[in-house]
């Protein structure tokens, strides 16, 4: 079932949601048996250590002095290190990185991509790792009692005063426009921004995902989309949805590239035998 919040409402996120629309098996194990993890793969540490030398960079603008590349991947490694120290033969290396020393190198590189490539011109700052909560209603308008939550990476105003939600990610390969557009985590985070009144009810949103490549030479792409509001009436439809199903107890394995790297193939191999 979704988890309590501080104010003991249930909530569900989009990595919930996102989970349960790929895999309902997966989130049994991981939601709801809280199963611990067989193996971890490298990206999810990798990433998060990306992500907070990323965090650091925006907080020190906010604050007037911009960090310096140096301290991002001083962050990065440590953060890193420190992680699979933690997990320690948890953890499945990949190809562009077989092991730790590699995995920092990569990550120094691509913070070197990002630190060069930052350009925040014509836009102001507005938040950093924003944390947001919003009552999900059903299709007919009617209130629920789940709540919606997610943290925003990054909140940016254009001099016209316009809002841009940017989420920050690492991927190996290039996102397609299509898959740009239909990401439901940006639809998420623009329900979040409009119940909460950053953004009006029926406003379109800017959105942008800011995407360091894991390439042998590192860069950083801009994918831009809009979410409106029949996208978050969709979302809320989906998310009722998917509860409704994992209140039925409706979890059913689902075969995909996802399979690779998913930390229980061992409890989903023997899921038919239960």
């Amino acid at each position: 079932m979704a988890l309590k919040t501080l104010t003991d409402r249930l909530h569900i996120s989009h990595s919930q949601i996102f989970t349960y629309l790929n895999c309902s098996l997966k989130y049994q194990f991981r939601y709801v048996l809280k199963l611990p993890p067989e193996r971890i793969s490298l990206a999810l540490p990798f990433g998060s250590a990306i992500h907070k030398a990323i965090e650091l960079y925006y907080r020190s603008l906010i604050e007037g002095k911009e960090a310096s590349l140096k301290q991002l991947q001083e962050l990065f490694s440590d953060h890193l290190s420190q992680e699979l120290n933690e997990k320690g033969d948890l953890v499945v290396y990949k190809k562009d990185a077989p092991d730790r020393d590699s995995a920092i190198t990569l990550g120094c590189g691509m913070l070197g991509a990002f630190h060069q490539n930052a350009d925040l011109k014509g836009y102001r700052v507005i938040a950093v790792e924003l944390p947001l909560a919003a009552t999900l209603y059903t299709t007919e308008g009617t209130p629920t009692d789940i709540d919606l939550i997610g943290v925003i990476d990054l909140l940016i105003k254009g001099q016209s005063g316009s809002l841009v939600v940017v989420d920050n990610k690492t991927a190996a390969r290039a996102k397609t426009q299509s898959e740009v557009d239909a990401d439901l985590q940006m639809t998420a985070y623009t329900y979040l921004l409009a119940s909460n009144r950053y953004v009006f009810p029926t406003a379109s949103v800017q959105c942008r995902f800011d995407v360091l490549r894991k390439l042998k030479t590192p860069k950083l792409e801009h994918h831009h989309t809009r979410r409106g509001a029949d996208d978050r009436k969709r979302l809320a439809r989906i998310a009722t949805g998917v509860l409704a199903g994992i209140n039925a107890s409706v979890f059913i394995p689902s075969r995909s590239w996802m399979c690779t790297d998913c930390e229980y193939a061992i409890a989903c191999a023997g899921w038919h035998n239960e």
